[in-house]
């Protein structure tokens, strides 16, 4: 893909990180936050990673902070934004934002689970519009979920397929806006039968993930659940699902032993106890495990 322009909106964690991918990639990046003290910082943070990457240093110098957004934007080929998952926030920047770009530039918004036909619903030109879901972070990450609404044009999901892919990005089309996308609403079918086992005493929180990872998790990378009942064969899939499914947890809700942990204070991590508890030297040894790992995989991916 030819060299373009980019625009990011938020310098947060995955705000700068977006920009990080693209400038590496050889664009030349806008960035705007209208938190001075994000947007001062954005580009130290991203000389940071890219020294700690073994990257090329020089890709920061592509990224350029603006402080105005209509100065950030407006000539821009390509918007993001990664701002807070807060929807009445991104409905009223990508407002804003379209009264200062071209009638052809694209805008994505970067979000986890809110639906992209509520973010763009009030544009008027919705056939440009769609939203790209990066993981975080984002330049470790390969996976971006591509989002099509009703109004998206073919185009539109096209060029950005290919921008993401040029980028070294693994991109993938969802052609429905439904709640969580793909990876989320995988993700998190897991997690509601990890809490319900742990709800009705089957086992504790520890082993639930012992479980996952020193079994299937162990293959996930190279061995996707479909694959996998290819593999094992469809006819055996079904003997298991008619035995399996009828007992798994399929509450449309919570589950109330998540909520009474979110009652009671115990929040993870930021309170020191969840469904495990944890000091903060626990805390400190897993997140450079995970973080460690995601290098590795990088690292294998190249």
């Amino acid at each position: 893909m030819s060299k373009a322009r980019i625009a990011v909106i938020g310098a947060g964690l995955m705000g700068h990180g977006i920009a990080q991918v693209f400038a590496l990639a050889g664009h030349d990046v806008t960035i705007y936050d209208s938190f001075a003290a994000s947007l001062d910082s954005a580009k130290a943070r991203i000389l940071t990673n890219l020294k700690d990457l073994g990257d090329d240093r020089s890709a920061v110098e592509r990224v350029t902070p603006v402080a105005d957004l209509a100065q950030a934007v407006r000539d821009a080929d390509y918007v993001v934004e990664a701002v807070l998952e807060d929807l009445a926030l991104k409905q009223k920047l990508f407002a804003e934002i379209e009264k200062h770009v071209r009638a052809d530039t694209i805008l994505a918004s970067n979000t986890s689970v809110i639906p992209i036909t509520s973010i763009m619903q009030g544009l008027e030109r919705r056939e440009r519009a769609l939203g790209t879901h990066w993981w975080n972070p984002p330049f470790l990450v390969p996976l971006v979920e591509v989002i099509e609404t009703q109004w998206t044009s073919p185009q539109a999901v096209d060029f950005t397929m290919k921008l993401h892919a040029a980028a070294g990005k693994k991109p993938a089309h969802v052609k429905k806006d439904v709640p969580g996308f793909i990876g989320n609403r995988l993700q998190h079918a897991l997690w509601r039968e990890a809490v319900a086992l742990v709800e009705h005493g089957i086992c504790d929180a520890e082993t639930v993930d012992n479980v996952i990872k020193a079994a299937f998790g162990r293959r996930l990378a190279v061995l996707g659940p479909l694959e996998n009942a290819d593999m094992v064969g469809t006819d055996l899939t079904l003997a298991i699902h008619k035995t399996v499914l009828p007992d798994i947890d399929s509450r449309p809700g919570p589950s109330p032993y998540l909520e009474k942990l979110v009652r009671d204070g115990k929040l993870g991590f930021k309170s020191g106890e969840g469904f495990r508890k944890w000091s903060p030297q626990q805390q400190s040894e897993l997140r450079s495990k995970v973080l460690q790992h995601l290098k590795n995989a990088r690292a294998q991916d190249s």
